[in-house]
């Protein structure tokens, strides 16, 4: 049922942008090796990544399926720079592809910011199967077109929770003061104020330094960026806050799909969709193992007082559900559970 909605989403994309001009970023920015159009996909952390691994599947389908015409090319740990440069990198079409944190898009529409509020969905199942229903979001994905960026599909991105140098957090009041970083957006900014803490954008590479050297306090993240960045080093006290499961978006310059042939379109969009169900399996497999490495190297896991950081932002649920759209999508969300 999810993978079919994926599909239709991805499909009603794709007939969209048959109406733009033939000229296509994939011209200009695709390596070509013979007649294979090679699409790069920039993402922000390392290979072994889940969601990674879910478009190196998308790449090996389209590639056998389109008998060598489209492949992809990953280029993961920021190599070709910070998320929201290659979100500029899709728009002006030097990037076809890219990973991002979905809170970002909110700097280009703000009404994404109802997809990335605080303790909104109860479980990993639950946020896949509504941030990939076009009934839910097919007109907030698609207000991107016109911004040269296209919502292909959203990722789970994991369980965020807050880790520090200074102690185990359990309430609010334990992050009092305590630099905390978050991903760039508005509605990040103020849930870290609402849980106490003073909420600091960074981009994800300047994170281990800033910490080791004071600047920060900590951070927010899953355990698997937690475990692969090697922030348990520098900040060894993870606390189960459990207050965000942020998705990820995988982005597309729409021109790229208007370029393509309706059957390589159709390979690319189904591969996406069923990416979606492997990156879910995967990520799941890979948080016990990432305690336990995360573990290993000194870090110290605590539960924290959930109910009171989740009274402490529902504030926040009510000052950016402002307009129509995010009323109602807000509210299919919740009638999803």
């Amino acid at each position: 049922m999810r993978r079919n909605k994926v599909v239709s989403l991805i499909a009603a994309a794709g007939i969209a942008t048959l109406g733009l001009t033939a000229c296509s970023s994939s011209d200009d920015s695709s390596s070509d090796s013979g007649s294979t159009k090679t699409f790069k996909v920039a993402f922000n952390q390392n290979s072994a990544h889940p969601q990674a691994k879910a478009i190196a599947e998308i790449g090996e389908k389209l590639k056998e399926q389109t008998g060598g015409k489209y492949a992809l090319e990953l280029f993961p740990d920021e190599l070709l720079g910070a998320q929201a440069e290659t979100i500029e990198m899709v728009q002006s079409g030097s990037v076809e592809m890219a990973i991002v944190g979905g809170s970002l898009l909110e700097n280009f529409n703000p009404d994404f910011a109802v997809v990335n509020l605080p303790y909104l969905y109860e479980s990993a199942e639950h946020q896949m199967k509504v941030l990939n229903d076009p009934e839910i979001v097919g007109d907030l994905y698609s207000s991107m077109d016109d911004k040269n960026i296209h919502v292909l599909a959203s990722y789970h991105g994991g369980i965020r929770n807050v880790y520090t140098t200074k102690g185990p957090v359990t309430t609010p009041a334990d992050l009092k003061g305590q630099k905390i970083r978050v991903i760039g957006s508005d509605t990040n900014v103020r849930m870290m104020e609402l849980m106490g803490g003073v909420g600091t954008p960074m981009a994800q590479g300047e994170v281990y330094t800033a910490i080791q050297s004071g600047v920060l306090d900590g951070a927010e993240n899953n355990e698997l960026i937690y475990s692969d960045l090697a922030h348990a080093e520098i900040a060894g006290f993870y606390s189960y806050t459990k207050h965000l499961m942020m998705p990820d978006t995988l982005i597309i310059n729409p021109k790229v799909l208007a370029d393509m042939d309706e059957e390589s379109r159709k390979v690319l969009t189904d591969a996406v969709a069923a990416s979606v169900d492997t990156e879910l399996s995967l990520f799941q497999e890979g948080v016990e193992a990432a305690k336990a490495k995360a573990e290993a190297a000194g870090a110290k896991f605590n539960d924290a007082d959930v109910e009171a950081f989740r009274t402490a932002v529902l504030p926040l649920h009510e000052e950016r559900l402002t307009t129509d759209v995010t009323k109602a999508i807000y509210d299919k969300i919740e009638a999803a559970r």
